[in-house]
């Protein structure tokens, strides 16, 4: 996948070779939805003879719009762009979101992005498709635009989530899921276990003290985390190795009275070793149980092997 970034203070954002197939959104989390959006957009692609392209943001176009209210991420600018190498697009333009961006007008965006910059031949995007300031820029924009510029717009119905609930899968469904602890049920309308990436800090050893040597990993805030609980699941390390792993998600209320952030700390099944400034990937597979207080350490040490057990045979 080639991937463009478009310039500060560009007019005109590239030149493609070839006239191109294109969608535009977030994309956060590249989720089932986003895939079969996607597949179709290869699909014209290939049968007109031209490039397929997704357009999208370097941050959430929220946290420029209204940063009080913004979700919370699915994936980051990293993750995003690799599971979008995964669905075999052609090219993945990179459109910096600031102030200047979110003020500008959605005729104005299409000019200067799809038509002067990518050389749109038809764009592909859900019937409900709003962009531009003050989301203005609708479907009839699009397709009035389109008669201006040489372009044909494909609405198309968003697909609906494969679990018999009757709404299209979502972001906002995930991230719904995720809020409740439902992992298995965000795994299923991503098309793969939800993943979390960030890098082991220093904690304050307890785990090791009671036999449960854990990874204490720093996740950024602007990223979304399940509910608070215990959950099984995998751990990749840097080098690449992949451990089955209980996690712990929350606020120990064993050892902390009070504390104003949850914490995420993975225990690796098997590893021994240090960890301590590693970028690794956390999937939460399967929600065990909810956080609680313990009476005294041989309590929760007894928890823990339980956990632990059921991590290592869940997973």
């Amino acid at each position: 996948m080639r991937i463009l970034r478009e310039l500060p203070d560009s007019q005109s954002v590239l030149i493609n070779p070839r006239r191109s197939v294109i969608t535009i959104g977030a994309y956060d989390g590249v989720h089932l939805g986003h895939q079969e959006v996607i597949r179709q957009v290869r699909d014209k692609a290939r049968e007109l003879g031209c490039d397929s392209v997704v357009v999208t943001f370097d941050k959430h176009p929220a946290a420029v719009v209204r940063p009080e209210s913004a979700p919370k991420l699915l994936t980051d600018i990293d993750q995003k762009l690799e599971l979008l190498a995964a669905t075999g697009v052609d090219t993945t333009f990179i459109v910096t979101f600031n102030e200047e961006q979110a003020h500008e007008s959605a005729a104005d965006f299409v000019l200067r992005v799809l038509v002067h910059g990518l050389g749109a031949r038809l764009v592909v995007v859900g019937e409900d498709f709003h962009f531009g300031y003050r989301r203005a820029g609708n479907i009839e924009m699009l397709r009035q635009l389109g008669r201006e510029h040489d372009f044909e717009v494909t609405p198309i119905q968003l697909l609906p989530r494969p679990d018999g609930i009757v709404e299209p899968v979502s972001s906002t469904a995930i991230r719904h899921a995720l809020d409740l602890g439902q992992v298995e049920i965000a795994a299923t309308l991503l098309g793969r276990p939800f993943e979390s990436r960030g890098v082991v800090v220093q904690g304050d050893k307890r785990g090791t003290q009671i036999g449960f040597p854990t990874a204490n990993i720093h996740v950024p805030s602007e990223m979304i985390l399940p509910q608070d609980g215990v959950y099984a699941g995998h751990c990749t390390i840097a080098d690449g190795s992949r451990f089955r792993c209980a996690i712990n998600l929350g606020r120990r209320p064993t050892f902390v009275e009070h504390t104003d952030h949850s914490i995420l700390e993975a225990h690796l099944i098997g590893f021994s070793g240090n960890l301590y400034s590693q970028h690794v990937r956390v999937t939460f597979e399967h929600f065990i149980r909810g956080e609680r207080k313990f009476e005294n350490l041989d309590e929760l040490k007894a928890q823990l092997h339980l956990d632990v057990a059921y991590a290592s045979d869940f997973t």
